[in-house]
């Protein structure tokens, strides 16, 4: 057997996992919430390129030259030309205190782009949403310092993700997005293994005792996948325990047997030598009781050993034809009358024995309590066979016996069970045969008079 490993020993990987996630989902979106503006402004902003270092160059070197432009009649002149590309380029003329002089019209871009470019402290260029704004280029005209930046209409394709930038409210949309798939991804990493295991746990508590967590969840290297592998070995000591208890409770009836049969051999001799008592009659009675109790024992055992056999698809009327005959016979013969409504159409996967036994022990039950009428239904109900007994006769008072009466050996104390000479076998033999095809046995009292016990079987 392999070695446990301590807990000690093993990280905490669920909680790096949850840490992880949570830590890097954070982090990448404020990362590229962050992000986006520099890299836009990196992408955006250049040094100057020569060409319109030598564009302004060219318009500085003419007012150099022709001082007499910067009288203010003329100064308008300088602000439109279009010799670059057949662009149309705008120029703005700053004198030494930082006073634009050539227009009253200075746009907030590019009183923008002159703080930029101060900060910068070197002539660039910027690429705006739809216009390229570029400068300073200085320059002296009579001692005095001037500045020169330019302007043009210029539209350069910008990388996708810069559209984001620009608009916040839909980079807020995606981050609470993206952040709620990355969660959902953890989430159900972490859920699925989880619901695995609670499926596995419900059908182990339902009585399948077969039932094991597969093998995805069991190989993992968390503390899930150690779970896993302690519950499926939890299940295979459950069910060698419940299987050593039905062989054992099977291996002493048979062996009860043995002494059993030779009192009923030393009974039959002395009743031949002519000792006919009423004390060896009582003996001989009690001793067909012991074998009929030992008989529904072994019954139950076998049942509950074989619940997972292979089941065929057969006819319901054809499993229960023999059944139907003789309780029919039986209840005839006690003046009362069986009430048979099965649809020949239905078929379901069973194992015929196990389930025959099952609706005789119901059906004989029916018949020793029953007034006058004895009902079997069975009807199809979806991917459900619904099969209905009921009676006419007392029911049960106490409404808690309702629950506990497919218990084995459970006797209540009503009505029903004082008149009775049975062990409490009977009902626990159906309810185990209606488990091991994966059905539901209930009863209830009727309304009128009387127990029904409703079967739910898969089709």
């Amino acid at each position: 057997m392999a070695s446990i490993i301590s807990p000690d020993k093993i990280p905490n990987r669920i909680f790096i996992k949850l840490l992880l996630g949570f830590w890097l989902c954070s982090s990448i979106i404020i990362a590229t919430v962050g992000l986006l503006p520099l890299l836009q402004q990196n992408h955006d902003r250049a040094p100057l390129p020569p060409h319109l270092e030598k564009l302004l160059s060219k318009f500085a070197d003419r007012i150099s030259n022709q001082p007499q432009l910067l009288e203010a009649g003329k100064l308008s002149r300088l602000t439109h030309r279009r010799n670059f590309k057949g662009k149309p380029v705008r120029l703005y003329l700053v004198n030494d205190q930082g006073r634009v002089i050539n227009t009253d019209k200075v746009s907030r871009g590019m009183r923008r782009f002159m703080l930029m470019a101060e900060e910068a402290n070197q002539p660039i260029s910027h690429q705006f949403k739809n216009e390229l704004l570029f400068g300073p280029y200085n320059f002296d005209v009579t001692g005095k310092q001037y500045s020169l930046y330019g302007r043009f209409a210029d539209h350069h394709p910008r990388p996708w993700f810069f559209f984001l930038a620009e608009n916040k409210l839909l980079t807020l949309s995606l981050a609470i997005a993206l952040s709620g798939l990355l969660c959902g991804l953890l989430a159900w990493h972490l859920g699925k293994p989880l619901r695995t295991l609670r499926l596995s746990a419900d059908s182990l508590a339902a009585g399948d005792l077969t039932n094991r967590v597969d093998d995805a969840t069991t190989q993992r290297k968390d503390e899930i996948g150690l779970l896993a592998q302690a519950f499926n070995g939890m299940a295979d000591s459950v069910e060698n325990m419940v299987n050593s208890q039905q062989r054992l409770i099977s291996d002493i009836s048979h062996e009860l047997r043995t002494p059993l049969t030779r009192l009923q051999l030393a009974l039959a001799l002395a009743r031949k030598k002519g000792v006919d008592t009423a004390e060896t009659q009582r003996i001989g009675y009690e001793a067909e009781q012991l074998e009929l109790m030992i008989a529904e024992l072994l019954e139950l055992s076998r049942v509950k050993l074989n619940r997972h056999d292979i089941k065929h698809l057969v006819s319901l009327n054809e499993t229960l034809n023999q059944v139907l005959d003789d309780a029919d016979f039986e209840a005839s013969q006690q003046g009362k009358r069986l009430v048979i409504d099965i649809d020949d159409a239905i078929t379901l996967p069973t194992n015929p024995r196990p389930l025959a036994r099952a609706i005789e022990n119901l059906l004989r039950n029916a018949i020793s309590y029953a007034e006058m009428e004895i009902n079997i239904i069975a009807q199809a109900a979806g991917n459900q066979i619904i099969i209905t007994i009921s009676d006419d006769g007392p029911g049960i008072e106490n409404k808690q016996d309702l629950h506990e009466i497919f218990k084995p050996f459970y006797r209540p104390q009503s009505a029903r069970e004082r008149e009775s000479g049975g062990w409490g076998l009977g009902l626990a033999i159906a309810k185990a045969a209606i488990d091991a095809h994966q059905g539901e046995i209930t009863a209830q009292n009727r309304a009128s008079q009387g127990l029904e016990i409703i079967i739910k079987l898969p089709s």
